[in-house]
């Protein structure tokens, strides 16, 4: 019977042959389960994430959950964007980039089980560490219910409510979206929830 994993692969319309090759160098390592996370095939460790396997417009790519704690001697693996705190991917644009580096990938993985093993942390930033935009501290310092409902939240909703008013660069953008999300957050939900 047919996997998650394996329709994505046969569904692929874009680097069908990358992912191909890729799914036959992380499958070497035995000591992972092929999963199906996030759309994506996600192969894990003793039930925890290791490596996924996505593609883009431009290119496709393995994304290592704990890639910040890799040491990273090739100087491959890349930040996705700013924001993101510990996965890292290597980038792939043909078949031949993978196939060049084959043993690095491999002596990644590895790595990657030994440092989910041995129970590393990735330490994530705290909500704290984000800053709360004007619009919104006065809206908390006048309505203690929003207050007390938004500091309630765990700290990764706190997070990405503080992230998503301060993405907005005007000032009318980030009132807006503090009064569209007002309920939510009075409710006891993240942004996506």
């Amino acid at each position: 019977m047919k996997t998650e994993a394996d329709h994505f692969f046969e569904k692929a319309q874009k680097w069908q042959e990358e992912f191909q090759l890729l799914r036959e160098i992380i499958c070497q390592n035995k000591s992972l389960e092929e999963n199906y996370k996030w759309m994506h095939p996600c192969y894990t460790f003793g039930g925890k994430n290791i490596v996924l396997i996505h593609g883009f417009k431009d290119y496709c790519a393995i994304l290592f959950h704990k890639g910040v704690l890799l040491n990273d001697r090739k100087g491959i693996l890349i930040q996705q964007t700013e924001n993101v705190q510990s996965a890292r991917q290597i980038r792939f644009s043909n078949a031949e980039q993978i196939i060049k580096l084959k043993s690095i990938i491999i002596n990644y993985i590895s790595e990657a089980i030994e440092i989910e093993t041995s129970g590393k942390k990735v330490a994530l930033k705290k909500a704290s560490d984000y800053p709360v935009p004007d619009e919104f501290q006065e809206v908390l310092k006048s309505d203690k219910d929003l207050k007390q409902a938004f500091y309630s939240l765990t700290q990764g909703r706190q997070k990405g409510y503080l992230f998503y008013f301060n993405q907005a660069k005007q000032s009318e953008t980030r009132k807006n979206r503090i009064e569209k999300y007002y309920q939510r957050i009075l409710a006891g939900k993240g942004l996506d929830d």
